[in-house]
This record gives C-alpha cells, structure tokens and sequence, in this order.
C-alpha cells in the first residue's frame, strides 16, 4: 500500500497532523517496519489491524475475516492464478452485484478496474488484512512456488541445451533465477545460497540470521542456474575451477538492489552466495539502532573526537558495518572531510569518498591507508583491520591528528585489544590511540502478532547463569508462530552491546600486556554491562527469548 494514501486518510481524520505524518514517513525509511507497525508504535491506533477497518469505511466496504476461511474450488476458477497473483487479489463471493474480491493493497483504484477488465464481470471490493489476503492467496494459488513449479516444467519441457551459455540465457532460467532473487528480497533475506550437492541442488535464503531452504529445483538444473548467475555478476562462466567474485545491481519493482557474489569450487559443482545490500537500510541513523542510551552518548561523542581509534568487533553479519554507517552519516556534514577504505564498498554515501580495496593489482588497505594521509581527511573508516601493517598505518593516523573507525572479528570488546597486540602493535602506542571498543551480535526479536509470556525450566536458567530465585516476578516471552512471522515466532533483529570505555585504568594493563580475560574483569569493575547482561536486559524487556541470547552469547 501507498503510505502516504494511509497517513492522509489519518491526517483528514484528525488523528494526526502533517508534522506527524512526516515523521513517520522519515521512520519508515530508516526502520524497514510498515506503516501500520509504525501507526501502533506512535499510538495512533492500539494494534496494525485497527487500520483495515478504517480503510473499509474510507471505502465504504465490509471487512471480512479470513483467518479460517477456505474457498471453493469453483470461486477460485473464475480468477485464474497468473492474474490474482498480478493484482494480488483473492476471490472471496459471488452473487447478483458481481464477484467479491480482497486485494493486497486496496487503496489502489486502478487494481478494481483491471480486474473487471480481465475478467469480464462486475468486481466489487472486500477489506481483509494485507498479510493474511497474501498469505491465502499463496495458499489457494501456490503463490511464487507455483510460479517457480510452472517455470521449472516450461525448462523440463525445453530439454537441456549443448551450449551452456544458450541455456543459461534461456528465458525460463532467466526468469526461475530472477524469481528467486526476488522471492528472497521479499521475504528482506541477507543472502541466497546455491548449493550443488551429488544427488540434490540445494537453494537456500538467510532470513534474520536463519537458513531457510526452499523447494530444490531438479540437481541438473544446478550448472544452467549457477552459470545464470555468474552471467548476471561478470563472472567467468567457463572458469569452475577458482574462486570468483562479483556483483550485481538489479531492479525490482521501484527499489535497486545490490548484490555481492562469491562462487566457491566443490566437488560437485560451484557453490555460490550472493550477499544482499539493501540501499533502504544505509537510512539507518544512530537514533535508529536500538542502543542503550548510555552507548548511544558514547558513541555521539567519541565520533565528534578528533582523533583516536574507535572498534567495532563481532563476528561475520553482526552489523558492524551497519553500526559503523550510521555513525559517519551523523558526521556527514559540510565541515569534514570523510574518507572509508572498504572491500566491497557495501553502500554508496552522498557526501564520502569511498574507496574500493582491489588485492589483485596492489591496492590493499595499506596502500589506500597510506593515499588518505595525504588527502587531508578529518574522518577514516577502514574496512578491517586485518594485518600489522594496516593496524600500524591506522595508529600513525590517529595520532598525528585523524579520528579512524574501523573493525575487527573478536568475540568480544577486551579481546580487540589483545588482537591488535598479538598481531605485533606496540602496547603503548594501542593505550595512546585507542578511545573505545564496541563488541555487538545480532538476535532476532519475537513476533508481536504471537508474543506470549511462558515459564521457562530450572534448566534453561541455569545456562544463563541464574536461578528461580534471581529473576522474582519478572515475565519471560516467546512466539507461538503466526501468518506474519511464517510460523517461527520471530520477526526483524536487534543490537545486543557490550561497550569498553578506554579509560586510565584500562590503558594501565594494555601497557602492561594483561590478557583479556584481565582487562574484561576490570572493565565490568568499572561499570562495563557485557553481551550476556545486555542478553538479559532484552529478554526481561520482551524483545527477545532466552534461546536467541543463549546462541549468540
């Protein structure tokens, strides 16, 4: 639906001004959350399904409940499956006045109109929520894994081409590979894997750090599929027996989407993974992040430093980068000079220079590090700080006058220090330049749909490291699994933080050399929360289960 059809609908209603409609626009772009989501969050309504009523009286419709509604067979045959998927739309009665349908997004006029065009009748229009209309649509159609069934028979029917390059420019491949693209942006996954295996050709998606498989196209198709891929990201489609590694940029519908490719040679074929960069999440800001108020300060004011090194540390997808753009698009203003050395550079930022690494013909970190000296930057942002060289470079930086942000895979925050230590930098020149190390892991947040408090086992507790006792009246929640959240009880992510204030005491044992393990128990003396109690504080708060704390911390 239109968002902004939504919100005049409220503002001609009285229930908000245009100020307010703003800012929930401005919300949308930076949360990925829907407006109805967005509407209950600013207590306009009580709950995302209040609004499907309103939108029914705008429109002088019923709503109707389809939760445990199933059509007949000969009400569906008078919408054929190609067209209601087009137009989203369900069959729901037939009577005298015409056939009654519910559509996904029925603030759209034009939808009525091409639908009594097609199919030759009187359409009238019907209220239902947009998640539950997809969903039996899906149900009662198939859906995109009908489309995708038709596709693979069309390619079946074709047979198999000589020329491997014909075939996978074919227009059935075509399609079946720009389906599963879009599929896996629909359902806001991470990454898509495409697996051969000796007797199976697995695909699977990445939803909210999950590996979700979908239905296995026949293990033949594996070599047409992949190649079709490696065509869209200018790979070299005869070369199977090195690593490549390329990119796509593609459009569907009115959003561009960038995709990072890597095929891996296996002993059955290429196995390939395309990473996804959705452009819409680089509107993430600082204040958009879910931090904890007293590392949301930090952070606003160690980037304001002007010099220093701050850290990001967490394992592979743990949103450093993201945490890392939100901060230099806060110092994003005429007055500094921002320059980031990255491999791949993941999103373009108006207003930075960012640099792509290339290993292949001597462009590396140190190398590009070295160049930024010389251009007079205010600000830099290093990709990883993989080696001593880069690490070195990056200390020189910082004091002799440049704020550097950069990351590093530790398991947490005291291990950062100790990683630049063992990769041969000096103690003291890391206590002098270091201002701050934030350690952070990604966990899925539980479905509001199916939210429900439950008790959990003298078991599971003792893993977290607390008894019956401790936790008092406190609640504990988990998801039963809905039609919004696909039955896994959990829907989008959050930040999970553990912040090292680089402070006298701390530089003391950095000098000193004292491991990890020291410098963590001096740090939690001195006030530091760790990943585990930042766990605790999100699962006393109903953001998120103990199982999800208990994977990634």
């Amino acid at each position: 639906m239109d968002n902004q059809q939504v919100l005049d609908l409220f503002i001609n209603r009285g229930m908000i001004d245009q100020a307010l409609a703003s800012d929930m626009l401005h919300e949308i772009d930076n949360s990925g959350k829907d407006i109805a989501e967005i509407l209950a969050d600013y207590q306009v309504i009580n709950h995302r399904d209040d609004i499907w009523p309103m939108i029914a009286q705008e429109l002088s419709c019923e709503v109707v409940d389809l939760r445990n509604w199933s059509p007949p067979e000969e009400l569906l045959a008078l919408v054929p499956a190609g067209v209601a998927r087009l137009h989203g739309a369900l069959p729901v009665n037939l009577t005298n006045e015409g056939l009654f349908v519910c559509l996904v997004d029925p603030l759209n006029p034009q939808t009525v109109e091409d639908l009594r065009f097609a199919l030759g009748r009187p359409v009238n229009l019907l209220i239902a929520p947009d998640y539950i209309v997809e969903d039996r649509i899906s149900e009662c159609y198939g859906g995109d894994g009908a489309a995708m069934d038709d596709l693979l028979k069309q390619i079946e029917l074709g047979g198999a081409s000589a020329d491997l390059e014909a075939e996978a420019n074919s227009a059935p491949i075509i399609r079946y590979v720009d389906l599963v693209f879009y599929q896996a942006i629909k359902e806001k996954a991470s990454d898509i894997h495409f697996e051969p295996f000796e007797k199976e050709f697995k695909i699977r998606y990445r939803i909210d750090g999950a590996l979700y498989e979908m239905a296995p196209p026949p293990v033949h198709l594996a070599l047409p599929i992949i190649s079709r891929v490696k065509v869209m990201s200018n790979m070299n489609i005869a070369e199977r027996r090195v690593p490549q590694d390329g990119r796509i940029v593609k459009t569907f519908g009115d959003r561009s989407v960038d995709m990072r490719v890597s095929s891996l040679p296996t002993q059955y074929g290429e196995s390939v993974v395309c990473r996804i960069l959705d452009r819409s999440s680089v509107n993430l800001s600082l204040e958009n992040l879910g931090l904890p108020a007293h590392i949301f300060e930090y952070i606003g004011e160690t980037i304001e430093k002007p010099n220093g090194i701050f850290i990001v540390t967490g394992p592979t997808g743990a949103g450093k980068t993201t945490t890392l753009y939100a901060a230099l698009r806060r110092i994003n203003t005429i007055d500094h000079k921002l320059l980031t050395a990255e491999d791949p550079v993941e999103y373009d930022i108006d207003g930075i220079i960012q640099i792509p690494t290339h290993d292949s013909i001597g462009l590396d970190f140190p190398r590009v590090l070295r160049a930024f000296l010389r251009q007079d930057p205010d600000r830099i942002m290093i990709g990883e700080m993989r080696d001593i060289e880069t690490a070195q470079i990056a200390i020189q930086a910082s004091l002799t006058g440049h704020l550097v942000l950069s990351t590093l895979h530790t398991n947490d925050a005291s291990g950062a220090v100790t990683r630049l230590i063992d990769m041969g930098c000096e103690p003291f020149l890391v206590a002098a330049s270091l201002e701050g190390v934030l350690a952070q892991r990604l966990v899925r947040t539980i479905c509001k749909e199916c939210k429900s408090p439950y008790e959990p086992s003298e078991a599971i507790l003792a893993q977290l490291g607390i008894s019956s006792h401790e936790i008092g009246d406190k609640s504990f929640f988990t998801g039963r699994g809905c039609d919004v959240c696909g039955g896994s009880g959990y829907k989008g992510r959050k930040g999970l933080y553990e912040l090292l204030d680089i402070t006298d005491p701390i530089r003391d044992l950095i000098i000193e050399r004292a491991p990890s393990v020291v410098i963590k128990q001096k740090a939690i003396e001195l006030g530091m929360q760790t990943l585990r109690e930042d766990g605790l504080r999100n699962i006393y708060l109903g953001h998120t289960t103990i199982e999800e704390v208990l994977k990634y911390t």
